[in-house]
């Protein structure tokens, strides 16, 4: 991974920097360090959701993005962190009687599931998945995974201090298009600090604030906690977990490296997603490709491959399998600097961290309120790179065969709608509404008028000699492979 000095390290207003280039190191950590700050909450949080151990989660998380970045080459600047897709399967499981270990062996056969997929994907050409999924459904699925994560904001981060995650909302905008050079680049971070130091300042001046549980019991605690900082070590690696008396929801429960148990029925639960993860990575890449410029489709396949066997690695050891990370599209959208050197920089923070549970703790004493307030503006910058893929794509939605599907689709997933279909099976939320937008929109396609369908789904601009552009249509003609004597990138100008 060797990066070309973009300029002379320097950051010019308006630049882009491409994956391959980097800015002086000083700026790369500071990047590197804003990526960590997307990644790490969702990181932390959905390993406690699904009963497995955070610190072990990220010390994988930075492991799996320095394998993807090997393994795509350098080309996909993405960061792998902990999965929300899983959440619900290993509740499944739980529920079914299962421990940790049969919710790793499940999570394992899926990542290897996700392995094969890239394979035959990479064999056969990107056009498998631009025929299963033109832009008008990735457009969709991008704008759905950004949506879904709105409830997060709405429910968990924004009612533990209103006031605080509203002031640091408006400080994330002013920051962003306000700052020039490289502080407006990083100003996301900059209103994390902000909003750490804010929190702060209000425990001392106002006291703690009035949080109310689910079952209506209030209770009052301090914005910034940090006793759990004071209790953790400064060294020291996740336990050998020996899952004989493990009970599910005990609070003495301390997880850690633990092999893989695998059963037949839990796996049949977990499988599904992996539809979801399809689409899921479909559409990172199809983001990464629309913000850089760059034809992107012959490393599909490799980073689907990349992601599933980098699950397979942290299910192995006992962590939550990984996923390339929308909230980090967020930050390279607002940013524009698209260095994978930022994120080989975040890796390593996240190894260090998957060291040092004090490290850890600092950043888990995040306040909630802090983290609604940047979340909120970079859930919904997530989910407009999807309008972006409709619009650069040309896709029509005068045709009914794009509308009606990607209506139903987005609907269900933004509004979290599930499909019970057992006591222990229940698909909902991205990857239901991933399924019913690819599904219905196949099925649509294929029962319309052919004057419909022919014109359905979107095309994609490409430029076959320098300065003749021409429209193809995504599902009857994919792109070649990309050939550098024939074509060049996409013009800029039309993309920004």
């Amino acid at each position: 991974m060797i990066w070309k000095l973009h300029g002379n390290g320097q950051l010019a207003p308006g630049a882009v920097v491409a994956p391959d280039e980097r800015l002086s190191w000083g700026k790369t950590i500071g990047l590197g360090a804003q990526h960590v700050v997307a990644m790490f909450g969702a990181t932390f949080v959905f390993p406690l959701l699904m009963g497995l151990n955070p610190q072990l989660a990220v010390m994988m998380s930075g492991i799996a993005t320095l394998l993807f970045l090997f393994l795509t080459k350098n080309r996909v600047p993405s960061y792998l962190g902990s999965s929300a897709s899983f959440v619900g399967v290993a509740t499944a499981i739980y529920t079914m009687g299962g421990n940790p270990a049969d919710v790793s062996g499940a999570l394992l056969v899926v990542g290897l599931a996700l392995l094969l997929v890239g394979l035959v994907i990479h064999v056969a050409g990107a056009r498998v998945i631009h025929r299963v999924l033109p832009p008008v459904v990735t457009g969709a699925v991008v704008m759905l995974i950004g949506f879904n994560l709105a409830p997060v904001v709405a429910r968990t981060y924004w009612p533990q201090d209103q006031w605080t995650a509203f002031v640091v909302m408006l400080v994330v905008v002013l920051l962003s298009v306000g700052l020039r050079g490289f502080l407006g680049r990083i100003a996301i971070f900059l209103s994390l600090v902000f909003g750490y130091l804010l929190s702060a300042v209000l425990d001392r001046l106002l006291g703690p604030v009035a949080r109310t549980a689910a079952d209506g019991t209030v209770s009052h605690a301090y914005r910034v906690d940090w006793s759990a900082v004071g209790r953790a070590d400064w060294f020291g690696l996740p336990p050998v977990t020996d899952l004989a008396g493990w009970s599910h929801g005990a609070a003495d429960n301390v997880l850690g490296f633990h092999l893989p148990h695998f059963g037949l029925s839990y796996i049949l639960v977990a499988l599904p997603v992996v539809i979801a993860l399809i689409a899921e990575n479909t559409g990172h890449v199809k983001a990464v490709a629309e913000m850089t410029g760059k034809d992107l489709d012959d490393t599909m396949g490799r980073a689907i491959m990349a992601d599933g066997l980098t699950s397979m690695i942290a299910t192995g050891a006992g962590a939550g399998p990984t996923t390339t990370y929308a909230e980090n599209i967020g930050v390279m959208a607002a940013t524009r600097v698209y260095s994978t050197a930022a994120y080989v920089v975040a890796a390593l923070v996240a190894i260090g961290f998957g060291f040092s549970p004090k490290f850890g703790a600092v950043i888990s004493a995040t306040p909630g309120g802090v983290l609604g307030g940047i979340c909120v503006v970079l859930y919904g910058m997530i989910g407009l790179l999807g309008a972006k893929i409709w619009k650069e794509n040309q896709v029509d939605f005068g045709n009914p065969v794009n509308l009606v599907p990607v209506a139903a689709g987005i609907i269900i997933g933004v509004g979290d709608v599930s499909l019970r279909f057992s006591e222990n099976f229940t698909l909902g939320g991205i990857a239901l509404g991933t399924m019913a937008t690819v599904i219905l929109w196949h099925v649509a396609r294929a029962v319309a008028p052919r004057y419909l369908s022919d014109t359905a789904g979107g095309s994609n601009l490409v430029l076959d000699a320098p300065g003749i552009y021409t429209v193809e249509d995504e599902v009857d003609r994919p792109y070649e492979k990309y050939d550098p004597t024939k074509r060049t990138h996409r013009d800029e100008s039309r993309l920004n």
